[in-house]
């Protein structure tokens, strides 16, 4: 295994070129390369990075306390940790490290890295912190707070009354990923605990090791032969920043790329015929919804928010132009996560809808106007909806602009309706809940939920969304979470439509590629080429 030194020095000696399959040339058999749109990554310090395609590729890098393993993605096991409890009040969680774990540089894991490694989240404050410091940690009680009493075991306290399952999938996310102290500290400058150098590099115990990472051309990962489940059964994952999905196709046709992540339906079309590539669907975590304004007298009508659910053709879009990459789903869990239920109560209904929006006293319907992303298939969604819902006389006006200018119209509460989508922050349901369900504070000041964005505050969905959150017995909160999901879907601002998919092209010969339903479940090591 090569060390850190040696590392840095082959680094320095070989330009990127010769990391990187040249273009028009056949990948090597060792080597899995993909194409992706990278340009968000702004870091690979896995306590600071929260951009969706660093996520994809970080967690293939590092290891962290619990996880989704890729062999069975629906439960939750130890990473780094081997066992754990916690204590009858639910405030004390104790884990056991997993023995004979090795860094890349040859050290071993100890419960001391992984104490540090949760702490230099919280202190650090990038965007993950939210994840920890919702558990009552600061930088002044972190250090207090998650403690390693020996070199195999670590133990933290949170201050909050939180469901131990809500607390294991935190430590699920790559913020709870284990960097090595005694590296990062070598590194730390300016009192950075490592960050401006983690930015470029690793010090990780996971299945691979970064190489190298040239924003806006690349990332090259090797395998680490460390890793407590063995060696990745691909040496090496170089990740290519391709962003026009149409050159992403030429690549995969002619071979210089393994798997494309980021095509079209009209590059995917053709691709289908072709007997060396394979086009596969898998489940994503998104949720597609309309967000109804309930500042609108009307939208504040709980009739007129009915109607609108009932002037949706979900099955039609589903089955026709988004066929393949979207599936009705109708609350704001998608499935996948714990306590999602499969609750679809809306399908296309004129005359119920007409009826409703009579006993609404808009017999004769009203104007709406829809804020939407000008790109497909927002727009096509917004032109069925303002089809369907010209059938009972609401008149959809689509103001069709850039996502930034429809997500910061959304932001400040100035929209009527918004097309939009939701991606989860963690695995577990109080993510989507915190947000879909709970707004005690409708201020303008307040702090900014989605139910806080359409106005939604309904005492006793916050209580229940408390209350799940809390709730120790793991078949109990699962009941809960049911309940508020229907209760929302049905009364709530929102018209849930669709839970998306990831539909990828990868060569025949490439095998072993299932990404989960978030970007932290997207497993390199399983990947295997013949």
């Amino acid at each position: 295994m090569l060390n850190r030194r040696t590392l840095l020095a082959s680094a320095a000696a070989a330009p990127l070129a010769s990391l990187i399959p040249d273009a028009l040339a056949a990948t090597p058999k060792d080597t899995v390369v993909f194409a992706l749109a990278i340009d968000d990554v702004i870091t690979c310090d896995p306590g600071e990075a929260y951009e969706i395609s660093a996520q994809i590729f970080l967690s293939s890098v590092y290891d962290r306390l619990m996880r989704y393993e890729a062999e069975d993605k629906s439960k939750l096991v130890g990473g780094v940790a081997e066992s754990w409890t916690v204590s009858p009040d639910a405030k004390t969680f104790t884990f056991k490290m997993r023995p004979n774990q090795k860094f890349e540089s040859g050290a071993p894991v100890t419960a001391d890295d992984m104490a540090f490694s949760l702490q230099r989240v919280v202190i650090m404050n990038k965007t993950p912190a939210f994840l920890f410091t919702q558990l009552g940690w600061n930088k002044d009680n972190v250090r207090s707070l998650v403690t390693a009493p020996d070199l195999s075991t670590l133990q933290f306290k949170i201050m909050e009354e939180f469901a131990p399952t809500l607390v294991l999938n935190l430590m699920a996310t790559v913020a709870a990923s284990v960097v090595e102290k005694k590296v990062a500290l070598a590194n730390e400058s300016n009192g950075d605990l490592g960050n401006t150098w983690l930015k470029t590099h690793s010090a990780t115990s996971g299945p691979y090791r970064l190489v190298v990472w040239k924003a806006n051309e690349s990332v090259v990962m090797e395998g680490n032969p460390g890793y407590h489940l063995g060696m990745p059964k691909t040496k090496r994952v170089v990740i290519r920043h391709v962003p026009e999905p149409g050159s992403q196709r030429l690549l995969l046709e002619k071979g210089d790329i393994d798997i494309a992540l980021n095509l079209q339906p009209d590059q995917l079309k053709p691709l289908a015929t072709e007997p060396d590539i394979k086009v596969e669907s898998f489940p994503y975590s998104g949720t597609w919804y309309i967000g109804l304004n309930l500042g609108d007298s009307r939208l504040k009508n709980p009739k007129v928010r009915q109607a609108l659910k009932y002037l949706v053709d979900y099955h039609g879009m589903a089955d026709t132009f988004l066929k393949g990459r979207f599936a009705v789903h109708q609350t704001f869990l998608p499935l996948g996560l714990f306590s999602a239920i499969p609750y679809d109560p809306y399908k296309l209904d004129v005359a119920k809808a007409k009826a409703l929006l009579a006993e609404a006293g808009y017999p004769d319907g009203f104007e709406l106007r829809l804020s939407v992303a000008n790109n497909s298939p927002d727009l096509e969604m917004a032109q069925s909806v303002q089809q369907t819902m010209g059938q009972a006389g609401v008149k959809v006006n689509i103001v069709a602009t850039d996502q930034k200018q429809r997500t910061t119209e959304f932001r400040a509460r100035k929209h009527q309706a918004t097309l939009i989508s939701w991606t989860p922050d963690y695995l577990d349901p109080h993510t989507n809940a915190s947000t879909f369900a709970f707004n005690d504070n409708d201020s303008d000041d307040a702090p900014h939920p989605l139910a806080w964005r359409c106005h939604y505050m309904d005492p006793a969905v916050n209580a229940a969304t408390m209350a799940a959150v809390k709730e120790v017995d793991p078949e109990k909160r699962k009941a809960m979470y049911a309940d508020l999901q229907k209760k929302v879907t049905d009364e709530g601002p929102y018209i849930l439509m669709f839970q998306p998919a990831n539909q990828i092209a990868r060569r025949a010969n490439v095998t072993g590629y299932d990404p989960g339903i978030v970007e932290d479940l997207y497993f390199f090591r399983t990947i295997v080429k013949s």
